[in-house]
Parts: structure tokens; sequence; C-alpha cells
């Protein structure tokens, strides 16, 4: 069984209330749990190495999204990034 370290120093979200940000960060670990779950993903996670950073420029966030959303969208933009 691997295993998949994850450190996120800083996360930028622009034109968000600051009570959402626990639901945000609730809804990104969630869907990068799921995300990363599959073994697909861990073989590819391999063929990566190491990322120092991750630029994923804009996401299409819909304006009445729940902060859960709004981290899961995220979460799904980080695995585009890195292709898995």
């Amino acid at each position: 069984m691997k295993r998949v370290v994850l450190h996120i120093d800083s996360l930028i979200l622009k034109g968000f209330r600051h009570e959402d940000r626990h639901g945000i960060a609730e809804g990104l670990q969630q869907e990068l749990s799921r995300l990363f779950a599959d073994p697909q993903a861990a073989q590819q996670l391999t063929v990566n190495g190491d990322v120092s950073r991750l630029r994923l420029g804009s996401i299409s966030i819909d304006q009445n999204s729940k902060p859960q959303r709004v981290g899961s969208q995220v979460a799904q933009g980080i695995g585009k990034g890195m292709k898995i």
C-alpha cells in the first residue's frame, strides 16, 4: 500500500468570506482523499514525482456554491493540474 502525503502551505482564495474557510478546507480534504484513493492516481503521482508548486489558474465556481462545494472544485482543479 502506498501513502500519499500532501502539504498545502497556502491556499489563496480571493473573494470568499473568512468564515467559509473551514467548509472550503473540509471540501478540499474530502475530494483530495477521494481522488488520491484511486490506484491510477497513485501511479500518476509516482510518475510526476515531487511537485513543489502547482498553479491552477482560474477555476469556475458558481456564485451560490456552498463552501464545501468550493473546496471540492478546487480539489478537482488540483487533480487536473497533477493529471490524475
